[in-house]
């Protein structure tokens, strides 16, 4: 047997492989097989092999090219599982050329021979040669006709996970993008931009990646909030990655892509796991497995009380899991999620309290608040590869959904409920016909519809009672159909030698359909056609010289809104649209590298949002957002460490008054470490979110703005392997300070305001991992 031979290559690493080892072919990335050596007619010569990350995950829609004498001989992207196939019928000294998102373009030249059966593997190296496979986040700034907003990506580690049994519902930390939950328990966590009060995900979109398919992850018209957001259907061990950009500059991006897009990304492998976390109120389970090399699962309950006094009776249940096919030249990737969850929840409560003669039951103004949630997701990916240069993606995904959250914000306990189902396709052309010049052309079906979309008010809490609820009042009740269609294109290549550009557009023909079963009168149905053009035109200086890579980016994008009339009299706004532009600057200096983000954010005025105490819609004036986020990156061989710092300023643009609950000042710090003493492996993040303004009419001063409390959280994870690598025991740990979800809620009968949130409170938890037939490195 041939033993291996390794070999580095400018921040790409080769492993050759003899011809007797051909069974590991599915982990390599080029393999040169020569069909009849000898003969003195051209033949036919297979490239194919596999292209992976730092962490030897497959990469997908990797371009993989083959070029002789300044023409591209032939071309191919790397599928879900990161394989990919070319043919050629040249031989000779030729050039590889590899780009993947997020790692520097791969260009060396090899030797395609007559003779000879041979395998390499290559595993971009651009974080692997720097930190040894504890990468955390990197910069994406190469970017594809795909993918042309440079971004950042996030890496989940499996060893060092955020584990948060009494506070779930965050699967992943993002550094500089603070989540937050109004109510812990198992209701949706939201994700916080600089300078945007994302109402559970209303400006800001979720994606799910499966293949290359972005499955929306966003409910819009939802019964608790537009655009509503649930990343609690994951389990973390499932996730590779979390890929963050600026939303409104990708034509496959649409609705709610205003201030941010957040594309999950999916583990191709998972090796045999089990996992028990938990504390004295809490427990965690999570087991795993890949059946084949081409699927997996993933298992998981929660139980648990939390760590507020508020009791949670937390039950919640998931079931992840994902198959790769391979049928001639296609390449199919099937996903599914099943969920359920339920629990008592908090609540907000007052942080200044004011009115001394409104009751706290500990931690909760009305212990009857709880939420119950259950969904299943279906989605297919097919990538068919019509030749070396042109794929054609077929794609399409089915979802239901139901919330049931009865909540009390000082009016009475209300019920926002609902059931809904979703469904949509995909159709998409890729053909990369040369440097300067790729075309992505294709078309979105996607068809929202709630039913039974509620809002119910109860009584006020009778501690005699506790069980009662109080005399029954429909507020509204709506079946709602959104459905859109969108044909978009876009084309991507070099301008010369260091600039790059991106031209696309989109267009969302969106059929709104209201039926008012409370106020037949209210009904309606409407057309409204949004067209989103998109730019982007990047410099790209070689790494020798002193100036930065820059980019900018021009972008209109929209979200739906919610269409209910509620108590109101007239419809509002159906669809609110915004014009983004931003400016990217990254360079990396000894070994070092700085990212500096200018955004600013225009959207039109809105009449929609339903008020949950009265029913009425929300009328918000037109806004302006300015931000700025710096980030410094510093890896190490066994370790990183990754600073960001953000300002931003929202406002009204009409009035000039501040954004209410819009974070101004964010600050996050995260490190990590692969060795400590005692063979110790540790994580830790710390974030800070500035006072945030909240609107007027509180106490002392009515007309003055009213401030909540900073937010500081210190989250920490250490770890320490066992038994060869196959066991794990670790601490996972938040101290805290401060109030989530903070707003302003005036409190039956008074009409003062008074600033509300939920506590934060400090914990530490205790996990166990044991992992089947894992060794060590």
């Amino acid at each position: 047997m041939d033993a291996p031979i390794e070999i580095e290559l400018s921040g790409v690493q080769f492993n050759r492989v003899g011809y007797s080892q051909r069974s590991l072919a599915g982990t390599v990335l080029l393999l040169f097989l020569l069909l009849a050596p000898g003969t003195l007619l051209a033949q036919e010569i297979v490239v194919s092999g596999r292209v992976v990350d730092p962490e030897g995950n497959a990469l997908p829609n990797t371009s993989v090219e083959i070029v002789g004498q300044d023409q591209v001989l032939a071309h191919a992207f790397s599928g879900p599982d990161g394989q990919f196939a070319v043919k050629l019928r040249s031989s000779g000294e030729l050039v590889l050329k590899a780009e993947a998102s997020g790692f520097r373009p791969v260009v060396h030249p090899i030797t395609v021979r007559q003779s000879g059966n041979s395998a390499i593997e290559i595993r971009m190296g651009q974080l692997s040669s720097r930190i040894e496979n504890v990468a955390v986040t990197a910069d994406v700034n190469e970017t594809d006709v795909l993918s042309p907003d440079p971004g950042e990506k996030v890496f989940v580690r499996q060893d060092l996970l955020d584990a948060n049994p009494g506070r779930p519902g965050a699967p992943v930390s993002i550094p500089g993008y603070p989540i937050e939950t109004a109510s812990s328990g198992i209701k949706a966590p939201q994700y916080f931009a600089p300078g945007v009060a994302g109402d559970h995900g209303e400006p800001i979109a979720q994606y799910i990646a499966v293949g290359s398919y972005l499955v929306p992850n966003n409910l819009s018209a939802n019964a608790h909030g537009n655009g509503y957001s649930d990343p609690n259907i994951f389990i973390p061990e499932i996730l590779e990655s979390v890929q963050i950009d600026g939303g409104a500059f990708n034509v496959r991006e649409g609705n709610h892509s205003v201030n941010l897009a957040a594309t999950y990304g999916l583990r191709s492998h998972i090796d045999p796991f089990i996992t028990l976390t938990g504390d004295y109120r809490d427990l965690d389970v999570v087991a795993g497995l890949s059946l084949t090399p081409n699927s997996w699962m993933a298992f998981a309950a929660s139980y648990g009380n939390g760590f507020l006094d508020r009791l949670e009776h937390r039950q919640q249940y998931k079931f992840n899991g994902e198959r790769l096919f391979h049928v001639g030249k296609h390449r199919l990737t099937l996903f599914g999620i099943g969920y359920y969850g339920f629990s008592y929840v908090p609540g907000l409560v007052p942080i200044f309290p004011a009115d001394a003669n409104f009751p706290n039951y500990g931690d909760t103004i009305d212990p009857r608040q709880k939420d119950q949630t259950h969904t299943a997701l279906v989605a297919l990916n097919d990538i068919w590869q019509l030749s070396g240069s042109q794929q054609l993606q077929l794609s399409g995904f089915f979802r239901t959904y139901n919330l049931s959250l009865f909540s009390d914000f000082g009016q009475g306990l209300i019920r926002q409920s609902e059931f809904r189902t979703v469904a949509g396709g995909s159709v998409n052309y890729v053909n990369k016909i040369a440097e300067y010049l790729s075309l992505l052309a294709g078309f979105d079906y996607e068809r929202e519809a709630p039913r039974r979309d509620d809002l119910d008010h109860y009584g006020f809490f009778n501690p005699g009672d506790p069980t009662y609820c109080g005399p029954f009042t429909p507020i509204d009740g709506n079946n709602i159909t959104i459905a859109s269609l969108t044909p978009y294109i876009a084309a991507e290549g070099a301008l010369a030698h260091y600039f790059r550009y991106y031209l696309g557009w989109r267009r969302d023909q969106i059929d709104v359909d209201n039926e008012d079963l409370l106020y037949p009168q209210n009904s309606f149905q409407k057309w409204v056609a949004v067209n989103s053009p998109k730019a982007t035109v990047s410099f790209l200086p070689k790494e020798s010289w002193y100036v930065p890579l820059i980019s900018f980016s021009f972008g209109q994008v929209f979200f739906t809104e919610d269409p209910r009339i509620g108590t109101g009299s007239a419809a509002g706004t159906p669809v609110a649209t915004s014009h983004s532009y931003q400016v990217v600057a990254s360079k990396t200096v000894h070994k070092t590298d700085l990212r500096l983000t200018l955004g600013h954010v225009t959207s039109s005025a809105q009449l929609a949002k339903i008020d949950p105490d009265t029913g009425l819609q929300i009328n918000e004036g037109p806004s302006r957002l300015r931000f700025m986020t710096v980030a410094v990156r510093r890896n190490f061989s066994q370790g990183s460490l990754l600073a960001t710092f953000s300002k931003a300023d929202a406002r009204d643009h009409d009035t000039g008054e501040p954004t209410p609950e819009a974070p101004r000042t964010l600050f996050d710090l995260l490190g990590t470490i692969q060795k400590l003493p005692f063979r110790l492996q540790a994580r830790g993040e710390f974030e800070y979110v500035g006072t945030k303004p909240l609107g007027t009419g509180c106490l002392p001063n009515l007309n003055a703005e009213c401030t909540g409390t900073p937010v500081k959280e210190f989250r920490g994870a250490v770890v320490r392997p066992f038994l060869n690598g196959r066991m794990n025991v670790g601490v996972n740990f938040l101290i805290a300070s401060g109030f989530t979800g903070q707003t302003t809620e005036n409190f039956e009968p008074s009409q003062i305001q008074e600033v509300v949130g939920v506590r934060i409170p400090s914990y530490a938890s205790i996990s166990l991992t044991y992992r089947f037939g894992r060794t060590a490195p």
